[in-house]
């Protein structure tokens, strides 16, 4: 990468820090190595060993695919708004334009807040790093996954999902499911293919209020989840949720994820007593962004994969 450019990297990751610091969010720096994860079905994972002296068994370890485990963990003891800037990891993605195995992430968690709160706090965060252009100034476009789904691929999605019909939606636009597919399959399938091409570019678009059957740790409000995902110049750019707090139910998502996990290309190991940290968790909400994608999008270029240059 050029010198300009690493100098706007620099410039960027400086105002990230004042802006948060300024906020009184504690910056944190947690392990990038971890001895069990949060099973997600939908990503892969590095798997590597520590070799202990004296020809002892390896351990295992995995690369974190975000600092969200540990971070949750700090949130549950000290019940302060956090920060940080960290590398992660995930396996099995193309490398492109879009995605590395390798990434750097900006991930941020509010305390007494839901996720409306957090994307004015994020859309603060922008008009704070001065963006001049107007497919990345705030405020941002708000629209429900819902009337994304009506409006761009023509389909009434919970109304098709009741009638496990989202198999008939995607044939309809021409896309072929696997046969085995489950609604949260069928979702993804015809967002990707059509309804993200047609987000609008000209402004930010927070997309708002996720299906509640594609899984997720947010909080639950019916057929719908706290969730919001915010997309700059068509990519996706941002992850928010409210973050969800009942023990019960964190317990049920990750025997239901860990079950999934187990067919995956890298199983890894899940600590079967996390979910007790939210027997006293705080009321917060948690965004995750892509920093590697935010300069993409100041800067209107494209980052090469780290195998040509790295960072």
């Amino acid at each position: 990468m050029d010198t300009e450019f690493l100098w706007e990297r620099a410039g960027l990751f400086k105002k990230i820090r004042a802006f948060f610091d300024d906020r009184g969010y504690l910056a944190v720096d947690t392990p990038i190595l971890s001895p069990h994860l949060i099973p997600e079905s939908c990503l892969e994972v590095f798997e590597t060993a520590y070799l202990p002296p004296g020809n002892r068994p390896p351990v295992p370890y995995w690369l974190a695919p975000s600092p969200e485990i540990w971070m949750k963990e700090l949130l549950a003891r000290h019940k302060t708004p956090l920060y940080q800037i960290c590398r992660c990891f995930r396996n099995v993605e193309s490398v492109g334009r879009l995605h590395n195995p390798e990434f750097t992430m900006l991930e941020y968690y509010t305390t007494d807040a839901d996720y409306r709160d957090s994307l004015v706090i994020t859309e603060e965060f922008f008009r704070a790093l001065a963006l001049d252009s107007p497919a990345l100034a705030p405020p941002f476009t708000r629209i429900s996954v819902e009337e994304a789904f009506s409006r761009w691929a023509g389909t009434d999605l919970y109304g098709a999902a009741a009638r496990n019909a989202l198999g008939g939606e995607a044939r309809r636009l021409g896309l072929e499911a696997p046969p085995d597919a489950d609604a949260a399959d069928l979702y993804h399938l015809i967002f990707v293919h059509a309804v993200e091409p047609r987000l609008p570019k000209d402004r930010p678009v927070a997309l708002m209020d996720y299906p509640a059957f594609v899984p997720c740790l947010a909080k639950s409000r019916g057929h719908t989840v706290e969730r919001w995902e915010l997309y700059v110049r068509g990519m996706e750019l941002a992850n928010c949720y409210s973050e969800a707090d009942d023990p019960a139910a964190v317990r049920e998502y990750l025997e239901r994820e860990g079950r999934r996990k187990q067919g995956a290309l890298v199983p890894h190991r899940i600590d079967p007593s996390y979910w007790e940290i939210f027997r006293d968790f705080p009321r917060c909400s948690g965004v995750a962004m892509g920093l590697d994608r935010l300069l993409m999008a100041i800067t209107n270029r494209s980052l090469r994969p780290p195998a040509a240059g790295g960072t």
